[in-house]
């Protein structure tokens, strides 16, 4: 992403970074139940298979039986593998010993040929086998059995196109002998089938992420119990330590400084030293880990054809291996990338350029511009391409982290400034003259909520405005930054972390009339814009008059470059001129990044707009602080999915919030936007109640969202339904996503259906959380669909990540994750589901694994949402039936806490809950103490079995937020004492409720406290002589509470 860009020219274009994929290598950047424990987790992908050699490795042995796997599993099952008395750990172990656990028996250890370690087939602690675990995490995908296992030492290939990718391989038993044939996923299985074998036979050789067992065979439990014992923590340490040392082990995992942590984001600073000391060292890991990244990826032995553009400049067309598959080498316009000659002396250097092009739905293809005159040679040759590693968007935001904090520099009012590091401050209201009419010229006129809006945040210095799905961000925000302008006579900086959402924004603003200028990176001027016309470059080449730079100009464009002098020359005159442009401007619209710029410099902007807020880091959002400003608005929904980090341990540490999510959870109430224009009312239904408190209101009706076609809606007054499948995932080719094979056919048969009944295929968009379903739906529709793949190339497949702030008429999401062990990934998170189910106007249709997916508290919910209303269905898509299969529903209700990265890092680390957070969090808004209450609860549970822990100071907060919530909203209400103990007592004997602990405390605290006062409203300091006194009181005995849950019980209960 620009490396936060996640912009294209083609929507359906590779440009999204996927999420999950980097979970599996490395950290979550979106889920709030990121495990550490599981690497596949919130993680985004996992492959396909590789295959086997036709002649030697090719399994073809005959044999009297006709079951050639059973005849392979006695084959296995008959050797005599004993295990040693000693445990494995305390031994001498030889060669082929898994790295991890130390298991030695040739049978069960497979050998990476990457990275030249043994690793065994079985689980261990972990959900993957320890041989998966490595290779998803090293991006390996080659293995060799070993020489003394039932297979000798076979290297595991396609047997047809020699491919040797694991996790693209399955197998297929030929028809005319007792063989089994190792083949590619797609391609292969396919070729030839009506001669050898049937591709519907085809089976992946990982399965629940393990090699088969009549492949490799899995370690008994006797023999897993005898091996070293290694966490998944473990695992994922020991990974990183190699990428340094190769030759490290697991005993180096002890040694002083092998996992430094960092120090991790804070609710409130003490001081802007604090905040330095915070962030500057997440943004420096980060840095450090997107470089390593982004330099170990290298295409090498590549073919390359050469174009020369229009601007005369030489660009480089070259293709990504395993495009089809979500490819593992992620390109994005406007990266650099460095082109040397392959096996030429010295890597001669060709040149380096920009990425005009990326790889899509349909080409594999990259174009690269050069920015050197580049003499092709006339004999073919091979080339080696390497990313060439930016660090502007990290230095960028180091120095907005100084500068923005440097008090005395005093860029910020102190209002803002004080509210950046956390400090409570009485609301401040601004003079101004208010308009008349808060609607902006050209725009559609504003609801009730958004008038709202726009009035309030004229009248602060500060504002979060909350946008839900659909309703009217985009125009409210042109309406406020219109106003803004008109108001105050002053320039408007507009930014948001992606150019897609700038480009949507300042389209909408410059139909107001005001003078926008749209800024990018010089690295993106090549590139097509929905806003060209509105690009400061296009606009300084439009100006009249400036002879001397429009000679300079043309010779440049017909040329390809210009003399030294010359073009000293043209950058002089073209600075002087943008710099006039820029000045002129009424609004200029960027990139939090590019609003950084040198070009920005010196210019005085009396507001900034961040739009799209919850989708940048905090640090990110201070880059465009830097400009100095008197009001900053920011916009977003933190219900919807937030920034993407790459590093887990800096993501583990909080880097993955928001400046939005962390203000919400000072107790900066947002501006709620509740009229939805996009959603038929019946989709609107779950996402208003699950999502917003059900305070979302219907600006369409449901004649608006109705279209007479002949589709087989269960009930067409409520065009949406859960189709039920069976299907197993499997590990996608890239090593890093999951696809279903079975989810992809029965896409396509809606798909087709839509089609023959006259759906336009511009309508449609099949939406599915992981980068390996994406590729392989676009695979599967166009070579296995039954229309003309014209038609399906039309039809928008992307990622859910990719897909958050567009629409289609119809939506199909295929949800992918089926296992029996691993659970559903992060599929957890709900802000994803939240876009998910919210991107429809007209229908939506999910498809996915009721079985699989039930047994997670928000899927659970939505499915029997569905269930109620006769909408879970299985069957032909002509005669569809409600699915028979019964699960039972939570006995918690599931609650959405917003804003819970935070509090579920408080969960993992009591030692966080110092008094000045949890101070801090009781001053919020009445209306909000439920939400607060459940935060509490959840990160409380580590202090009631911590003796040494802050229990008191956890107590005193569930008790104030829980006496506000159940006692009232308004000020003075008093606690019901009642209520408080029967909500204590009732939660205790709820096995596994959340928040029984939190109830219970707050019951007994109730109890115990003068409960006959009034209490007050939160912002008062009420909250802290209750504090004192709950300390004083029954909280001096804490050690009683979580180890004895009847002292709190009998607390509760006198408290009736």
């Amino acid at each position: 992403m620009d490396s936060f860009d996640a912009y294209g020219p083609n929507s359906q274009a590779l440009t999204f970074f996927d999420p999950e994929e980097n979970d599996l290598i490395g950290g979550d950047t979106q889920g709030p139940d990121y495990d550490c424990s599981d690497f596949t987790l919130p993680s985004q992908s996992q492959t396909q298979a590789s295959q086997l050699d036709p002649d030697k490795n090719c399994f073809s042995q005959q044999h009297d039986g006709n079951n050639t796997i059973d005849v392979l599993s006695q084959r296995v099952a008959d050797l005599d593998f004993k295990d040693e008395d000693q445990d494995d750990s305390s031994v001498d172990l030889p060669e082929h010993a898994c790295a991890y656990c130390g298991i030695h028996d040739p049978a069960c250890v497979v050998f990476c040929n990457t990275t030249k370690k043994w690793f065994c087939n079985g689980r261990g602690n972990t959900s993957g086998s320890h041989i998966i675990n490595h290779l998803v995490r090293a991006r390996a995908k080659e293995v060799t059995l070993h020489k003394d296992g039932p297979l000798k030492d076979t290297l595991l290939e396609c047997y047809v196109c020699g491919s040797k990718n694991v996790f693209l391989l399955g197998f297929v038993p030929a028809k005319s002998e007792s063989v089994v044939v190792l083949l590619c996923r797609n391609i292969c299985a396919n070729a030839n089938k009506d001669m050898y074998w049937d591709p519907a036979q085809w089976q992946p050789i990982i399965q629940g992420r393990q090699f088969l067992a009549w492949l490799v065979k899995v370690p008994s439990d006797e023999q897993q119990a005898k091996a070293r014992q290694i966490s998944a923590q473990q695992i994922n340490r020991l990974e990183e330590i190699w990428k340094e040392n190769p030759q490290a082990a697991v005993e180096d995992l002890e040694k002083p400084g092998a996992d430094n942590e960092v120090n991790p984001v804070l609710l409130r600073y003490e001081n802007s030293q604090q905040y330095r000391d915070v962030f500057i060292p997440l943004v420096e890991l980060e840095a450090d880990y997107d470089k390593k990244i982004k330099e170990s990826l290298k295409l090498e032995n590549v073919s390359v054809r050469w174009e020369t553009a229009l601007n005369k400049r030489r660009v480089a067309y070259f293709r990504i291996p395993g495009a089809n598959e979500g490819p593992e080498l992620r390109i994005m316009h406007g990266d650099e990338l460095i082109i040397r000659q392959f096996n030429s002396p010295n890597d001669y250097l060709v040149g380096d350029g920009h990425v005009i092009k990326v790889p899509d739905n349909f080409s594999d293809e990259v174009g690269l511009e050069m920015k050197q005159v580049i003499d092709t040679p006339l004999e073919p040759v091979t080339y080696k391409i390497e990313f060439k590693w930016k660090s502007t968007p990290f230095d960028r935001m180091r120095r907005a982290i100084s500068v923005v904090t440097d008090e005395q520099h005093g860029l910020l009012p102190p209002y803002i400034f004080y509210r950046l590091l956390g400090q409570e401050l009485d609301d401040m209201v601004l003079k101004c003259n208010l308009p008349k009419r808060y609607s902006a010229p050209d725009l559609p006129e504003l609801n009730h909520s958004q008038v709202f809006a726009v009035k309030t945040v004229l009248q602060r210095p500060l504002s979060l405005i909350q946008g839900p799905p659909g309703t009217g961000k985009t125009v409210t925000s042109a309406s406020i930054v219109y106003h803004l302008n008109q108001i105050h006579q002053k320039k408007v900086l507009v930014v948001a972390p992606s150019n897609t959402a700038v480009d949507q924004l300042c389209e909408k603003i410059d139909r107001t009339g005001l003078k926008v200028v749209r800024l990018c990176a010089r690295s993106r001027e090549a590139l097509a814009s929905p806003v060209s016309r509105l690009m400061l470059h296009i606009q300084a080449q439009n100006v009249k008059g400036h002879t001397e730079l429009r000679k300079l100009q043309q010779l440049k464009d017909e040329t390809g470059e210009l003399s030294q002098d010359d073009d000293k020359r043209y950058r002089i005159l073209k600075r002087e001129l943008e710099r006039e442009l820029l000045m002129a401007a009424d609004v200029v619209c960027c990139t939090c990044v590019t609003a950084g710029d040198a070009r920005l410099e010196r210019l005085s902007f009396h507001s900034v707009l961040i739009d799209e807020s919850t989708q940048a880091t905090e640090p990110e959002c201070l880059i465009p602080l830097m400009v100095g400003c008197r009001q900053v608005v920011l916009v977003g929904d933190h219900c919807q999915l937030g920034p993407v980090i790459t590093c887990k341990k800096a993501a583990s540490a909080g880097l993955t919030q928001s400046l939005f999510e962390r203000f919400v959870l000072l107790g900066i109430r947002p501006i709620r936007l509740q009229v939805q224009y996009r959603m038929h009312p019946a989709l609107s239904a779950f996402p208003s109640n699950v999502f917003y408190e059900g305070s979302l209101q219907n600006g369409v009706t449901a004649e608006d969202r109705c279209k007479k076609i002949d589709f087989p809606w269960p009930n067409p007054d409520r065009p949406m339904f859960f189709y039920c499948t069976s299907g197993q995932e499997e590990i996608s080719g890239n090593g890093v996503s999951y696809l279903n094979r079975t989810e992809a056919a029965t896409v396509e048969k809606i798909v087709t259906k839509m089609l023959k009944i006259g759906v336009h295929p511009n309508t449609i968009g099949v939406i599915t959380p992981y980068e390996g379903q994406r590729a392989y739906l676009a695979h599967y529709l166009h070579y296995s669909g039954s229309l003309n793949a014209k038609l399906y190339q039309e039809i928008e497949i992307a990622s859910v990540d990719a897909f958050q702030g567009r629409e289609k008429d119809y939506i199909i999401l295929s949800c992918v994750r089926a296992n029996e062990n691993q659970g559903i990934g992060f599929l957890n998170d709900p802000r994803r589901l939240n876009v998910a189910l919210t991107r429809a106007r007209y229908g939506l249709i999910v498809v996915g694994n009721p079985k699989a997916l039930c047994k997670q508290p928000l899927w659970n919910q939505l499915l029997h949402f569905y269930r109620d209303q006769h909408l879970l269905v299985e069957g032909p898509l002509n005669n569809l039936g409600e699915y028979m299969l019964q699960f039972p529903r939570p006995k918690v209700p599931y609650t959405f806490k917003p804003g819970g990265h935070y509090l579920a890092q408080l969960s993992a680390n009591p030692a966080l809950l110092n008094s000045s957070q949890l101070n801090g969090q009781l001053n919020t808004h009445p209306g909000n103490q439920f939400n607060y209450l459940s935060h509490v609860s959840n990160s409380s549970q580590p202090c009631f079995d911590n003796p040494n822990g802050p229990t008191a100071l956890v107590a005193a907060m569930a008790a104030a937020a829980a006496a506000a919530y159940f006692g009232g909203s308004g000020s003075n209400t008093r606690p019901n004492v009642s209520t408080l103990g029967l909500h204590g007592s009732s939660a205790l004997n709820q096995p596994g409720a959340s928040h029984a602990a939190a109830y219970a405390v707050a019951a007994a605290a109730a109890a115990q406290h003068q409960s006959s006062q009034p209490y007050s409203s939160q912002t008062n300091g009420s909250s802290h002589s209750m504090h004192q006194l709950l300390n004083q009181s029954l909280f001096d005995q804490v050690g009683y509470i979580g180890p004895n849950r009847q002292y709190a019980e009998a607390n509760a209960s006198s408290s009736k």
